[in-house]
Order: structure tokens, then C-alpha cells, then sequence
């Protein structure tokens, strides 16, 4: 891209905001090294790995205090220098970063693909960490325990110290010395213990003089006691820095060993660092991400330019690329022309560079291949030829290397020369970028190149606002209309006379006066449908409320209604219930009403009990089955004996046994029952479903009626073991509890008794006993037996 754009869109402070707020100097370095791409791929990876880092950013920040720039270090020792202690110590430090880092990504639990990847792919070199940390300590020195030789030397030179020390305290504290010394200290010259002494007691105190005071009236003298073991101490001190010298060599040989590893990880801490410093400006400039495309179409929402404070930046609305690629933006001076057009520019270097932008969310912005841009300072009646000749050099040189895919920032194109000749050139610019298909954005004063951009397809007209009123720009920008330059509101507001206004209007052409005239009305129209529009907004916002709260009241009936349906199938099953023990005390009494009462009783009986039992059921279930819709109306003309129908009342299928009129006469397990044909619903034709079926069911319920028909009251089993009596005896209980029979008579005659003693013995247990006795003496007396039935 032009380095001329960077220049001039203030790049370079956008950077320099980034290395602001990276952690280490690899960061910084690669903050300020920043350049925009115009490969789409690398532009989406690079926004991706801001928007993982912002993620992270959101709830963790990962540990990157402490980690130094290694790569001269690293190069020296590649060369086989020996590193100093500051240098060893930054490799420690940096180091324990390293694992710092590895280990909060390997912990993080916030999806982060690519920096995870990073972190994981950093070597950690163990070894080299604990021979360093075994050797330089926290404050970046030689460790005492650096080496078995230095403890030794350390140890040996603390005893002589010692000496040397003790040595001196009794020259100093004895009496008759006392006036020889200026202080009663003892002090270092050149790693040598001394006494400070006068100069008048030179020739009473024996010794080696190293120094003497500016004054020249104290000499620092070392008594000659001293010599030999401060000779030792020096002896002991350059043993020790040449220890130290061997510990240093061997610790920067393991580093240039490593070199290669301890690169790589220097550089993937880089960007890491520098990731999260695009995160940490993201957030500080309340950023959002943006959404690419490679159609050559950018819309900002709510844009502001980074680089102006938040309280003072107005936010605007950018539109250009499709369908126009061209926007041509006119207005006075300083109302905000060239700061919009600076405002997109920027933005879409920070895009390109995998910056976040100051937007509102969903924002679009295309990937340029080439950004160019010609802006200069607020144009002035002092512009001279040379000011238009280096624009239009630096125009030359754009338009030779312009192509497609590229945004071009023309500021006052044309400017700087006559006003037609300007206007002539700016249009035969702006038709040649046309043809080109660059996408541009160009500030005018000329109210021919207006005129041209509403009779030119691919352009659009815009404008920033002014206030006449307060002779304020708003620095809003509006899409889709020319400004107009409000020259003469503006003069009459700053006191020019009334007479010179009015003969300027005479002196403007008349079709500029009235293209100025058009613009205004043009500019009330759009308020108005913009606050019209804004009515409207506000009715759906309302009408949306309204369907939501809608929406939320069927939810809340629907929820009653199933409460209801709920509640009522509890009472229909406690009333289902209810019918049931209504039902088995009815069948119970009309058990009880089988005795030896004649047929007509009976049935009368069991017509009651039905009819009872039927007003139960409709009262537990009443409308319940009618609404099940099982099976189809009955036609009287084609249902026949044998078919099966659906009684509504009892909530049972049935069969058709016979049909008398309107009413059908239907068999329900062993019962039949007169019901009529509308209370019942058809099923199927016996013949054609289940013939077999009925035909069984037809010889069941036949065999049963002549087994009722044909039962007897006595039955004689004399001659029977006690075994083979109670079988006979049990069928013979049921099929007399069956024909209604509340008596039998049992003959087993008297014998040895023990017949008599076991049918005793049986209808004792028997479940449908309810006593027995001996009969009447007309009726065989002890030989036979006579039972009560339930």
C-alpha cells in the first residue's frame, strides 16, 4: 500500500496506541511494525485471533509481566559471546513467562483455538530454567550455592573479611591511638581495608597510604598489620570473579545450545502480547468487530475516528460501494468533509490490520487492495499555482497505478486553480476512476460537479451539516443530497451588510441560485422524511410490543387451558371412579334379586338395576363419550343382527342381537340391553370383519341362555368318592349361581357319613355359600342337604 496514505490518515498513531498497551517489548515491536493487508484470508485470520483474544480478555488476562526482548541477547550468545548477569537474568525471566503463559492456556476454559495453539507450542525448557534459577537469584545476582568452588571462595573470603575486620576495630579503639584518627572508621580503597588518619600523625602511624581527602588533611593508610591479609582478601576476590566468569560461561553456552527454542518462543509470546494489545484497545475505544465482504461495499454505523477524544468525536453513518462506488461529499469549510472521509480511510487501515473498529455492531467494511489518498490542509484564497501542482502530481502518480479493488480519498479535487478549469478537471477525474471501477470518496466545493453527480450513474451526492442559525457545523454526514456552502447566511451572521448580500445574489448566476435553492428545499424535504420515518419506526416498535404481548397472553391461555383440561379429567376420573362402586353395588343387588321369583320379576328387576346403573354413568361421564367420535351414524336400513356398534351411555362396544324398530336390542359381554339406534354408533359388519368371531360369540351367548334355561335345583351324588363329588358339586354351585337359583338340594344319603361329612365339609369354604342344612324329612332328611346360595 501508498506509505503516503499512512502519513496522512495518522497510521502511525494508531500503532503507537497499540504498543501502548502491550506488555513487553516483543509486543511493542511488533505493535509498531503493523501494516495493513489486502489478502482477504490473512485479513479474516488476523480479526479472529483479536475477537479470541477479546473473549479471553473478558474474563481472564493472562500473565505477561516479566518477559524481555531476547533477541540481541540471543544473538550474542549465538556468537559465543559471554552474557553479562542482566542478560542471564532477563533469559530466567523470561523463561518463567514462558511457562506462565503455556500454563494458563492449557487451564483456560474460554474456547481459544488459535492462542491455545500458540501457547501449547512452546518449548519449556526445564533444565535450563533450574540451572539458571539455581544460579542468579531474584535481585539478578550469582547465587552463593552457584557452584561447590564459589561457596568455598565466598566462605574463605568472609573469614578473612572477618579478620581484617576484627584486626582494625582493636587499632581503632586503642587508647593511645585515639588522636590519630580523623574518624574512628574503617573504610575501602581500591578493595583494600583502610583507617582514615590526620596528616599530622603520617610518621607516628606505619602503613600503606592509597588515598588522601580533597583537603589533603586525612590520608587513608593501611596499616602495615592489614597487609598480608587484605593481599589475601584480593587474592580471594579475583578468584571469585573468575568463578564467577566459569559459572557465566557455562550458563550462556546452555543458552546458545537453545537458542533456536528459546527464539520461538520469544516469538510466539510476541503475539500473544500483541494480540491482547489489540483487545485491551478494542475495549478502552468500546470497539466493535467488523463483518468483511469482497464486493467492495462499507457501512459503518455510528463511526467515530479513533483518533479524536470520545466527548468530542460525532459518530456517522457511511454508505458506499453498492451500487455507487463513488461519493462525492460537498459542504463549508470545517464542517466535517475531510474528518469523515479521514474517519473511513483509518477505519479501514485498522480493519485490514485485524483492529477492531469504533462502530456500532454490524458494521461492514470491504478489503481494499490499495488505499490512496490526496489530503491536504483547509483550502484558502492564499493557495498559490505550486500548492495545485503538487495535488495534481500526486493525483498523476495515483491515477497511473489506481485499479479496481482500490479506495481513493480525494480532498478538494480541483481546488487551487481557476474555479471552471478546476471543476472541468475534477470531472474528467472523477470519470476516468469511474471507468477504472476504484471505489472513491471526494469533498468538492463546486456546484458543477453536484450537478455531475446526480446525472452520473455510479455516483451519489452527500453533505454534512451546517447550522445556520448558530453558524455551527453539526459534522453529522447525510447520504444521498449535496450541501450547499451557505456562504451568504453565513457572512450576514458575521455582520457583513445587508446591500452587498443582496447584490452578490443579483451577480450569481441564476441557475446556481437556483440549484442553491433546490438544495435547501431538497434539505427540508429529507427532515421531514426522516422524522416521518422515524414515526413510522416508532409505530412498529409499538405494533412489535403489541404482537409480543399477544403472544405472550395465547401462551398464558394456552397454559390455563391445559390447566383446565387437566383438572377436568381429575373429577371425570374420581366420577368415573364414583360410577364404578355405584355399579358393583348395583350388580350386587341384582345378584340378590336372582331367586325363584318368576321370570317377569327378574327382568323387571334387571331393567331397574340397568336404568340405575345407566344414570350413573351419564352423571360421571356426562357428554364425555358422545365427543370420542368412535365409529359412524347407524342406518337402520342395512344394520343386521351380528354387527358390532358403540353404545355413547355405557362407553362400550356391543353386538346386535336384534333390531325392533328404532331401538336395537345389543349384547355386552353377558348382558343384553335395549338401547335406541341414535344413542349408538356403527363399527363393522360382523361378516365382513370377524365372522368367526361372531359366530363364537353367537354359540356362547346361545349355550349360556339354555345352560340357564335348563339348570335344576337338586342333584344327587351318591355312589361319588368325596374327591369326585366336590368337582361335580363346584359346577354344579356355579351354573345354579348363574340361572339366578338362590336354593339347591345335595342327595348324598346317609351310609357310613363320610359323603354326607365331606360335602360338608366343601360347602362349609365355598365362596357362594352362604348356609347349608339338613333337609326336611319329605325331602330326604340326613341323606340329603340343603344350601342357601349368595
Amino acid at each position: 500500500m501508498e506509505q503516503d496514505a499512512f502519513q496522512i490518515l495518522e497510521y502511525e498513531k494508531i500503532t503507537e496506541m497499540l504498543a501502548e498497551r502491550a506488555g513487553s517489548m516483543l509486543g511493542k515491536r511488533k505493535a509498531r511494525a503493523l501494516l495493513p493487508s489486502s489478502d482477504y484470508e490473512e485479513v479474516e485470520t488476523r480479526m479472529a485471533e483479536t475477537a479470541e483474544a477479546a473473549s479471553v480478555l473478558a474474563s481472564a488476562m493472562p500473565p505477561l509481566g516479566g518477559i524481555y526482548d531476547l533477541c540481541a541477547i540471543l544473538k550474542r550468545a549465538g556468537l559465543g559471546a559471554v552474557l553479562e548477569l542482566e542478560d542471564l537474568s532477563a533469559v530466567k525471566n523470561t523463561m518463567y513467562a514462558m511457562r506462565n503463559v503455556k500454563y494458563f492456556f492449557r487451564d483456560l476454559e474460554t474456547e481459544a483455538p488459535v492462542l491455545k495453539e500458540w501457547a501449547h507450542g512452546m518449548e519449556i525448557l526445564g533444565q535450563l530454567e533450574r540451572t539458571l534459577g539455581n544460579s542468579i537469584d531474584e535481585h539478578g545476582a550469582i547465587r552463593e550455592d552457584a557452584s561447590v568452588e564459589l561457596r568455598r571462595i565466598r566462605r574463605q573470603l568472609k573469614s578473612s573479611q572477618g579478620r581484617i575486620k576484627e584486626h582494625m576495630s582493636g587499632i581503632l579503639h586503642a587508647a593511645e591511638k585515639q588522636k590519630y584518627f580523623q574518624d574512628a572508621i574503617v573504610t575501602v580503597r581500591d578493595d583494600r581495608y583502610v583507617i582514615p588518619v590526620k596528616q599530622e600523625y603520617r610518621a607516628h602511624f606505619p602503613g600503606v597510604v592509597h588515598d588522601r581527602s580533597a583537603t589533603g588533611a586525612t590520608l587513608f593508610i593501611e596499616p602495615l598489620a592489614v597487609v598480608e591479609l587484605n593481599n589475601d582478601v584480593k587474592q580471594l576476590m579475583l578468584a571469585e570473579q573468575q568463578e564467577i566468569q566459569r559459572i557465566m560461561r557455562r550458563l550462556s553456552e546452555e543458552i546458545r545450545k537453545n537458542g533456536a527454542i528459546l527464539t520461538e518462543n520469544c516469538e510466539r509470546l510476541g503475539r500473544i502480547d500483541f494480540t491482547f494489545a489489540k483487545a485491551k484497545l478494542a475495549k478502552d475505544m468500546r470497539a466493535e468487530r467488523p463483518v468483511f465482504n469482497t464486493e467492495g461495499r462499507t457501512e459503518l454505523h455510528a463511526a467515530r475516528h479513533p483518533l479524536i477524544p470520545a466527548d468530542r468525536v460525532v459518530p456517522i453513518d457511511m454508505r458506499i460501494g453498492a451500487p455507487n462506488r463513488m461519493l462525492l461529499i460537498t459542504g463549508p469549510n470545517t464542517g466535517g468533509k475531510t474528518v469523515s472521509m479521514k474517519t473511513v480511510g483509518l477505519l479501514v487501515l485498522m480493519a485490514q490490520s485485524g483492529c477492531y473498529l469504533p462502530t456500532a455492531a454490524g458494521s461492514e467494511i470491504a478489503v481494499y487492495q490499495n488505499i490512496y489518498a490526496d489530503i491536504g490542509d483547509e483550502q484558502s484564497i492564499e493557495q498559490s499555482l505550486s500548492t495545485f501542482s503538487a495535488h495534481m502530481t500526486h493525483i498523476v502518480r495515483i491515477l497511473d497505478q489506481v485499479e479496481s479493488g482500490d479506495l481513493l480519498l480525494l480532498d478538494e479535487l480541483g481546488a487551487g486553480t481557476d474555479p471552471e478549469e478546476g471543476a472541468a478537471l475534477a470531472m474528467s477525474i472523477l470519470e476516468r476512476l469511474l471507468t477504472v471501477r476504484a471505489t472513491t470518496i471526494a469533498t468538492t466545493h463546486y456546484s458543477e460537479l453536484k450537478t455531475f453527480a446526480y446525472r452520473q450513474d455510479g455516483i451519489e451526492n452527500a453533505c454534512v451539516e451546517f447550522d445556520v442559525q448558530t453558524l455551527q457545523p453539526t459534522y453529522r454526514l447525510r447520504i444521498g443530497m449535496p450541501g450547499a456552502s451557505n456562504a451568504f447566511a453565513i457572512s450576514q451572521r458575521l455582520g457583513l451588510s445587508e446591500s452587498l448580500i443582496l447584490r452578490a445574489e443579483q451577480l450569481i448566476k441564476a441557475d446556481h441560485a437556483q440549484f442553491e435553492q433546490v438544495i435547501h428545499q431538497l434539505e427540508t424535504e429529507k427532515l421531514l422524511y426522516e422524522q416521518r420515518n422515524a414515526d413510522i419506526a416508532e409505530r412498529q416498535r409499538r405494533v412489535t410490543q403489541l404482537e409480543q404481548k399477544l403472544e405472550a397472553m395465547k401462551e398464558a391461555l394456552a397454559r390455563t387451558k391445559g390447566e383446565y383440561i387437566r383438572k377436568a379429567k381429575e373429577q371425570s376420573a374420581a366420577m368415573i371412579r364414583r360410577a364404578r362402586r355405584e355399579s358393583e353395588a348395583v350388580i350386587k343387588e341384582l345378584k340378590d334379586q336372582f331367586d325363584d321369583q318368576g321370570i317377569k320379576k327378574r327382568q323387571q328387576a334387571i331393567a331397574d338395576a340397568r336404568a340405575r346403573l345407566d344414570a350413573a354413568l351419564e352423571k360421571a361421564n356426562p357428554g364425555i363419550m358422545a365427543q370420542k367420535g368412535i365409529g359412524t351414524p347407524i342406518d337402520l336400513k342395512t344394520i343386521v343382527e351380528g354387527d358390532a356398534v358403540y353404545i355413547k351411555k355405557l362407553d362400550q362396544k356391543g353386538v346386535v342381537t336384534s333390531v325392533h324398530g328404532k331401538e336395537l336390542t345389543v349384547q355386552v359381554g353377558g348382558i343384553h340391553t335395549k338401547v335406541k339406534a341414535s344413542g349408538c354408533t356403527f363399527i363393522r359388519h360382523a361378516a365382513a370383519e370377524k365372522p368367526k368371531a361372531a359366530a363364537r360369540e353367537k354359540r356362547q351367548t346361545t349355550a349360556f341362555l339354555q345352560k340357564t334355561k335348563e339348570a335344576h335345583r337338586e342333584i344327587d351324588i351318591r355312589g361319588m368318592m368325596v374327591d369326585e363329588a366336590e368337582a361335580t358339586l363346584g359346577k354344579f354351585i356355579d351354573d345354579a349361581v348363574m340361572a339366578g337359583l338362590s336354593k339347591i338340594l345335595i342327595i348324598h344319603g346317609k351310609g357310613t357319613g363320610a359323603l354326607r361329612k365331606g360335602v360338608q365339609a366343601y360347602l362349609k369354604h365355598h365362596r357362594n355359600v352362604l348356609r347349608y342344612a339338613f333337609a326336611d324329612m319329605t325331602d330326604g332328611g340326613t341323606g340329603a342337604t340343603i344350601v342357601d346360595l349368595k
